[in-house]
């Protein structure tokens, strides 16, 4: 099970989502020809961004490096990025059944209606694999492993549920869409909470400004384009010793502002893509469902947060974050955690922040701030597991991807900074039984929570098509 999992995950998302759509939209009466283009165009969307990633990883990888050993800026946790936590994740007795297991926990949530989310999104099923794995090597305990992947699973699809009708609203043609990845959705709660806490602000409302008001108002300094611009030229001058190497430099730190631009207006471009792909698949479903499952209303397809990190404000904020991130690790005492490789991440945060922001590039830097100055001490904290973990791979594996460098420990931005993550590793390793069952607790309460909201906006649905029937005669 394990070698076809690991065979089937290696295709890569580009290969797996058009197979996945193409089946899909067949199975719900797509003509093939349709199901395949639409399937073939997410996939394409898949490897745009992973291109314009890699230009942002390359671009900025080697510059920052540089400044880290001008300024001495190394910490003792290694950043591994994402492809460390995804092999760690699937190259683990955890990983190789992440998949039948969380699809069997999916359809029992779907047929007792403690979920409205269809999870297709199989990629990021690398995020319940890798909490799985890490509890796995922490408490020597396969059972204890699962525990944490289900459980996480379990809460990401409530957080998913409760947090579609925002998402929908927010995000255009995103209609009967949510995202069920634990990364994101572990930000969402915070995110409710602190906006609640910036709305209360005496004044803050004067600052709530969206990408579209930043260009208004600033010009061509609000463009994503132009920021990228100014922060790739600025992080190429920290590369420099003196101002002599700076002009010396020139064409250099001009090609990385570059870099960074071309980043900010090709990730949008690109989303575009997933929206076209997705679109036929979606409405299609929907109408299935209307016509044929009696008391299914309301189903959401779960899908990557990949088809939204385009948004403006998105792409602002993590542009500012970036240097202010790097800044926060070296300067926030006990932080052990810089983010180099897992910088591309910081995109993923947001998908389920802004709608509860409405957009807000103040409130959602705040957000993100905040969120991302915890993460560091989230990372730090979960190091010396993930490193258990990674060591294992590399010896089974041999994966130069998981090779940590001697005198380092291992770590990652990527879903080893979110709460989620964090909250279910320490509920299994102290007191386990103690914090395990409150943990249970919290899960039945939320899933329990979600039915009865699931069951009411049902009858409310029915009601309202019982309304306009009788208003139609």
């Amino acid at each position: 099970m394990e070698e076809v999992f690991k065979y089937i995950i290696g295709l890569g998302a580009a290969v797996m989502m058009p197979i996945i759509f193409t089946v899909l939209g067949v199975c719900i009466g797509i003509k093939l020809g349709d199901a395949l283009k639409s399937g073939l165009k997410v996939g394409v969307g898949f490897i745009g961004l992973s291109i314009v990633t890699a230009l942002l990883t390359s671009a900025l990888g080697p510059a920052l490096n540089t400044v880290v050993d001008i300024y001495d800026l190394q910490l003792k946790v290694f950043d591994m990025g994402w492809p460390a936590a995804a092999a760690v994740a699937y190259n683990t007795a955890v990983g190789a059944f992440i998949i039948p297991v969380c699809l069997g926990v999916n359809l029992l949530m779907l047929v007792t209606k403690t979920t409205r989310t269809v999870n297709i999104d199989l990629w990021n099923y690398w995020h319940f694999a890798f909490i799985g794995a890490v509890i796995y090597f922490a408490s020597d305990s396969l059972a204890w492993g699962f525990f944490g992947a289900i459980v996480c699973y379990i809460i990401t699809l409530v957080i998913a549920d409760m947090t579609a009708k925002k998402f929908q609203d927010f995000y255009p043609n995103m209609d009967g869409i949510s995202v069920p990845q634990p990364f994101c959705a572990g930000f969402a709660p915070i995110a409710w909470a602190l906006n609640k806490v910036l709305d209360k602000i005496p004044g803050i409302d004067r600052l709530e400004i969206d990408a579209e008001g930043m260009k208004k108002k600033f010009g061509l300094l609000g463009e994503p384009l132009f920021l990228g611009v100014i922060v790739g030229v600025v992080i190429g001058c920290l590369t420099c010793e003196s101002w002599a190497e700076i002009v010396d430099r020139i064409p250099y730190i001009l090609g990385l502002g570059i870099k960074m631009g071309a980043v900010m207006e090709l990730i949008p471009r690109v989303t575009v893509l997933f929206i076209e792909g997705l679109k036929p698949i979606s409405d299609a479903t929907r109408s299935l469902i209307a016509r044929k499952f009696k008391g299914a209303e309301g189903l959401n397809i779960g899908m990557s947060p990949a088809l939204v990190i385009g948004h403006p404000t998105t792409l602002v904020v993590s542009l500012l974050l970036i240097p202010v991130t790097l800044l926060m690790a070296v300067l926030l005492p006990g932080n052990q955690f810089l983010p180099l490789a897992s910088l591309a991440g910081m995109f993923y945060v947001f998908p389920l922040v802004l709608p509860y922001t409405r957009g807000s590039v103040f409130k959602s830097f705040i957000i993100g701030l905040i969120v991302l100055g915890v993460g560091l001490y989230l990372v730090t904290s979960m190091a010396p597991a993930f490193t258990l973990a990674a060591h294992d791979v590399y010896e089974v594996t041999g994966d130069a991807a998981v090779a940590i460098p001697a005198g380092f420990e291992g770590g990652a931005l990527d879903f080893a900074s979110s709460p989620l993550a964090w909250i279910i590793f320490q509920c299994t390793q102290y007191m386990k039984w103690v914090f395990s069952g409150l943990l249970v607790l919290g899960t039945l309460a939320l899933v329990i929570r979600n039915r009865v909201l699931i069951l009411r906006n049902q009858r409310q649905m029915v009601e309202a098509r019982s309304e306009r029937i009788q208003s139609q005669e």
